[in-house]
């Protein structure tokens, strides 16, 4: 996917001079430009830049930025919808593959903030937390193929954009409207691990006030690193209706089928080859194996007469999967009151249904087992290897309301956002037939329990809007704010206690099933901001913001048991955030670009922590705490030029973020960890990204863009050997026949993608930890993919 061109050893004062200048923005930000207006319209043209307005935020009054059709039509087919956003400046995007279709190997950081400190909207629809258990990851409900923009607000979003869970930052994805005339678009794409991509549209066209389309994906590839595969079946459907003058509404439907195998996470020991595999592989090889007899070697039964006792088989790939079968609903109806003044609305409905599975060794399931028995519960001995299953399941609907209000040079806008968000979390361990990691799972056995419980999150977010435009519209101020009130509840089993307890070193009967709620209120959010037009061409803009979110992992904050007491975990406080920011865009004839300087503040972050229990001598638990807070500043900017001189031949484009976020709080436990003044983990203080495109000719366009990641830590507490290096990456595309056709087939294209051109082994993905080093995903190495498509 285009990323980015830079040198490793970029000075500070280079980049800052970038800054200024403007050479800046997403290596593939393009939709070719409408014909150029002299006083206010980009006239830089070509096919793979995008319209000003949409790349740079005109008219916004915060830092808005997009990738845009034809950026997205460039990138390999089949990309997630997370790894999208790696174009866009401020973003520290790292996925597992070139796709980045592995739903646990994803990780965006922008800001002070992660990926479940971001919302999501796709057509209006509020997508909810990330998490990719139990959750609803926006990458599960969008093609690239079948999307008109992906817009991005980096820092305050506006205020009518539904969300729990950002603290800021919001993403909408939104779909292409349905074409006028019938047609059928096919796409055929081949790439390395063998990777086959089907994707198809039917267009109705209009008939009569309708027009609609109906669209299907299969893709199937293997992992790039270890045994197993990857496979997805995604459906979505469109149908537009005109209802007269300004009235329309939208249907949309998507299907999600996903199934794929687990690929592990691996140490810096692994990595670096001082530590290897069972089998002996390791560095960016490191990966789960396939199932072997107990003749090999580290593989001999630990436990007389069971074949499958050796804990090595926890290392097999046949028992990490994952499945997923989500299903999205939505209709959007839209109102012409009268002139200037509309109203909206849009309801949906989720079903997410799915599981995971993971392995569990003979000897511990024996001893969960042995106790669960002992304490009267029906299990079953464990015959070898176990199958762990994690069921999934739930549904979300709600309805998002707004009316707009046109009245002179002031405009008000108002609305309501409420959802209702039930999930059910069961965790349980089966034999499979033989006790053999390759066997069908019997799941009338059962050895053990862990969970099984549900939780509901009930939304309502009210918003209130006035933008008022002054000295004739070149002044704009906006101001609002925006009430949220979360109630959340989880009931059931929470965790191992709950089922059975040791006391004296017998097992007895657990606590229960447990019941807790939280209830979260803050109806005054406000947000400011204003515009000012220095002339037609450029902008000076600024904002603040204040937001609330709720905790991020609640359902894992409250599925905790304390060790020696049913007692319930006391509400955490809501994470909360001040963003402000200050920024010039500017839109001349061989260039557009912006640039935004930023401060926010953050507190209240939650944290998983493993410590000491008092006076338990050597024995740990682990539990989630408040962290403190978190300041973060920085300059985000982006810019593409195409100099007149090389009379339209190429155009180059490039991002600058620096960003310097730091914990101003240690964390107090039983062990007091120094974070106060350290860096968050996975923060990269400078990304770097540019690309220089070509169009030759007319049937041909090329492209070669790299990005540069500087350092970043895996500990909280940044322990000296923590860091992982910084690096720098290529990929580029070659697009050729724009517009060719043969007989009833047009608009033939052939692209040729290539991710990683230089091979670069290092690591990428960080899983931190508070302190010691964290877990990592590597790069994947150089991957091709060949796309052909056409329409009739």
């Amino acid at each position: 996917m285009p990323s980015i061109l830079s040198v490793r050893r970029v000075s500070r004062a280079a980049l800052l001079l970038a800054c200024c200048t403007g050479a800046l923005s997403s290596a593939a930000l393009a939709q070719e430009a409408a014909p150029a207006d002299e006083d206010s319209t980009i006239t830089v043209t070509g096919r793979r830049i995008s319209q000003s307005s949409e790349a740079i935020g005109e008219d916004k009054i915060n830092n808005v930025v997009a990738v845009t059709r034809e950026a997205l039509l460039s990138a390999p087919s089949g990309i997630s919808g997370l790894k999208m956003l790696e174009q866009l400046p401020g973003f520290n995007v790292q996925t597992d593959g070139a796709l980045g279709l592995y739903e646990f190997g994803n990780s965006v950081q922008t800001r002070a903030f992660n990926l479940d400190q971001i919302g999501f909207v796709v057509d209006g629809i509020p997508t909810g937390r990330s998490d990719a258990f139990g959750g609803s990851p926006v990458f599960r409900y969008v093609d690239n193929e079948n999307l008109g923009v992906v817009e991005a607000s980096v820092g305050a979003a506006d205020v009518g954009l539904p969300s729990y869970s950002s603290l800021g930052p919001v993403v909408q994805y939104n779909s292409i409207a349905p074409q006028e005339e019938m047609g059928l678009f096919v796409s055929q794409s081949f790439g390395d691990n063998n990777m086959k991509r089907t994707f198809i549209r039917a267009s109705t066209g209009r008939v009569g006030p309708f027009k609609a389309y109906v669209s299907r994906t299969k893709l199937d590839s293997d992992l790039w690193r270890g045994p197993g595969s990857v496979d997805r079946e995604h459906w979505e459907g469109q149908i537009h209706a005109d209802l007269g003058g300004d009235s329309w509404a939208r249907f949309k439907f998507v299907s999600n089928d996903f199934f794929d195998y687990d690929s592990p996470t691996i140490t810096r020991a692994q990595y670096n080859c001082t530590a290897t595999s069972v089998v002996g592989a390791c560095g960016r090889d490191f990966a789960y194996i396939e199932n072997v007899p107990n003749t090999t070697t580290g593989f001999a039964p630990t436990a007389a007469g069971v074949y499958y006792s050796n804990s090595n088989y926890t290392n097999v790939y046949n028992l990490a999967i994952n499945v997923r079968k989500d299903k999205l609903y939505g209709g959007t109806f839209h109102l012409g009151i009268a002139d200037g003044v509309w109203a909206e609305s849009t309801l949906y409905y989720e079903d997410k249904n799915g599981y995971g599975v993971s392995p569990d060794s003979y000897s511990n399931s024996l001893t969960r087992y042995t106790a669960q028995a002992a304490a009267g519960l029906d299990v079953t001995a464990p015959k070898g290897v176990q199958y762990g299953r994690s069921g999934v399941g739930g549904d979300r609907y709600g309805v998002t309301t707004k009316l707009h209000w046109e009245s002179g040079n002031n405009v008000v806008e108002g609305g309501i956002w409420a959802e209702v968000d039930k999930y059910h979390r069961t965790q349980a361990r089966y034999n499979t037939m033989d006790g053999a990691p390759d066997g069908e799972p019997n799941l009338d056995e059962l050895v053990y329990l862990r969970r099984d419980y549900r939780s509901k999150r009930d939304t309502l977010q009210i918003f209130l809007k006035d933008t008022l435009k002054l000295m004739d519209d070149r002044l704009v101020l906006d101001a609002g704010f925006k009430g949220l009130m979360l109630d959340y509840s989880l009931g059931g089993y929470r965790d191992f206690d709950d089922y059975y307890r040791v006391v004296g070193g017998t097992a007895v009967a657990g606590w229960g099933p447990q019941y807790n709620t939280a209830h979260y209120r803050d109806m005054f959010l406000p947000m400011a901001g204003l515009l000012f037009k220095i002339n037609e061409r450029s902008q000076v803009f600024a904002s603040y913001a204040e937001t609330m979110a709720l905790p991020k992992g609640m359902d894992d904050i409250y599925a905790v048991t304390r060790t020696g007491t049913s007692a319930l975990v006391p509400q955490p406080k809501a994470e909360r955030s001040q963003n402000m920011e200050i920024g010039f865009r500017t839109n001349q004839g061989q260039l557009y670009a912006s640039i935004a300087g930023y401060y926010t503040k953050f507190k209240n972050r939650i944290q998983s922590i493993t410590t000491f229990q008092e006076g338990g001598g050597s024995t740990t638990e682990t539990f989630y705490q408040n962290v403190g807070r978190v300041e973060s500043y920085g300059v985000e900017a982006s810019g593409t030029y195409k100099p007149a001189f090389l009379n339209g031949l190429a155009y180059a484009n490039a991002n600058v973020t620096y960003n310097n976020a730091k914990f101003q709080d240690d964390i107090v436990a039983s062990v007091t960890y120094a974070t106060s003044g350290k860096y968050i983990p996975d923060s990269a203080k400078w990304i770097v990204s540019g690309g220089v495109t070509i169009e030759p000719a007319s049937w041909l366009v090329a492209n070669i863009s790299g990005k540069y990641t500087s350092k970043r830590w895996s500990t909280f507490t940044n322990t000296a050997g923590s860091s992982v290096p910084a690096y720098t990456v290529f990929s580029g595309y070659v697009d050729i026949g724009d517009g060719w056709s043969f007989g009833p087939v047009k608009s033939i294209k052939a692209r040729f993608n290539v991710d990683n051109i230089f091979d670069k082994d290092t690591l990428s993905y960080i899983s931190s930890s508070v302190t010691g080093d964290g877990a990592f995903r590597p790069l994947s190495p150089r991957t091709f993919q060949f796309t052909i498509s056409g329409e009739i």
